[in-house]
């Protein structure tokens, strides 16, 4: 199954690359991260997503390295406008910033042009079309595609786009985050976007990966987000059990109904979901070939959504910086 992404074609489901560098607690041995990179290549997949900000720019090289051999087969994406620096995260969409982040971008991932890049984060200090101009000029000297954005709300992709044509959007949208439904999503049709949803599997909660938060290392992005924390998490966990028999009905995993729904939400939409498993890779990309009822999508929708889902997906500090709309 492909679906457009700009001028390219390319795998409904491609490979969000993060936890394989940060994040998630301690990063997998090198030689496992490569091989599934690789695996990913072999399986079909052809859109791969990182970003400066992964690993303090540890992500890009490993995907630059991994992925070097079939690079001409691949659409390759990052992100600008969040970096670390000195040991610390940095929102900075300053262009003159911006400009620095896609040297090193370009060196880390081995490539001379990278066919998507992001602004990760708006920066508020920041007018939204001086940072889109100087990805505008990113594309005049050839060193990136296309334009996309980040965590942003429909307002401000409008406003982007008034600057340079915006070629794609990424937020978290999935059964249990529904964020996009209430703007983004109509604004990213009325415009020709691609929508790219990450954490498309509600950060392993919706592949049955996660039972018990309390056993999260101290790293793990996880241990701080409501959704994970009681007495939320025991009333999340009470819903997916409902969703898990759902799954076991139609024949296929948790995971596999989520990124079947998601697919279902448009043809527009191109989930990029992560892991650091083999095995749980070949079983998401089973979800391109699972036939599942329109009755069953829509029974997974009633039982895990906005409003039986408990707590918001980010913490005060986290929310602040981010410009999508919120349900009220």
């Amino acid at each position: 199954m492909q679906r457009q992404l700009g001028i390219h074609q390319v795998n409904a489901i491609g490979l969000g690359c993060m936890n394989l560098s940060h994040a998630y607690g301690v990063a997998p041995e090198k030689k496992d991260a490569v091989r599934l990179l690789q695996r990913a290549v072999e399986l079909g997949v052809t859109h791969f997503d990182t970003a400066a900000l992964y690993g303090f720019g540890r992500n890009e090289c490993l995907v630059g390295e991994a992925l070097k051999p079939y690079r001409q087969n691949l659409h390759l994406a990052s992100k600008c406008g969040m970096t670390g620096v000195d040991g610390k995260r940095v929102i900075d969409g300053r262009p003159e910033t911006l400009m620095r982040t896609i040297e090193t971008s370009l060196k880390n991932l081995q490539t001379e042009h990278i066919d998507l890049y992001y602004l990760h984060r708006w920066d508020k200090s920041v007018p939204i079309e001086d940072s889109v101009g100087a990805l505008s000029r990113m594309v005049e000297q050839g060193k990136i595609g296309a334009v996309g954005l980040s965590e942003v709300s429909a307002d401000t992709l409008k406003k982007a786009n008034q600057v340079h044509p915006i070629t794609a959007l990424q937020t978290e949208y999935s059964l249990w985050t529904r964020n996009p439904e209430i703007a983004v999503l109509d604004a990213c049709r009325e415009l020709g976007v691609t929508f790219v949803a990450f954490s498309p599997l509600a950060r392993g909660f919706l592949s049955g990966g996660i039972s018990d938060p309390s056993k999260l290392v101290e790293k793990d992005i996880r241990v701080n987000m409501p959704r994970f924390q009681e007495p939320n998490f025991s009333k999340n966990l009470k819903l997916f059990d409902s969703y898990k028999q759902l799954a076991d009905g139609a024949g296929c995993t948790p995971g596999q109904l989520a990124l079947a729904w998601l697919l279902a939400q448009g043809e527009d939409i191109v989930p990029i979901p992560g892991t650091r498993s083999v095995e749980h890779l070949e079983e998401n990309l089973g979800a391109l070939e699972l036939t599942i009822d329109k009755g069953t999508l829509e029974a997974a929708g009633e039982i895990v959504n906005h409003l039986t889902v408990n707590g918001p997906r980010y913490p005060e500090a986290t929310q602040a910086e981010i410009d999508t709309e919120e349900f009220g």
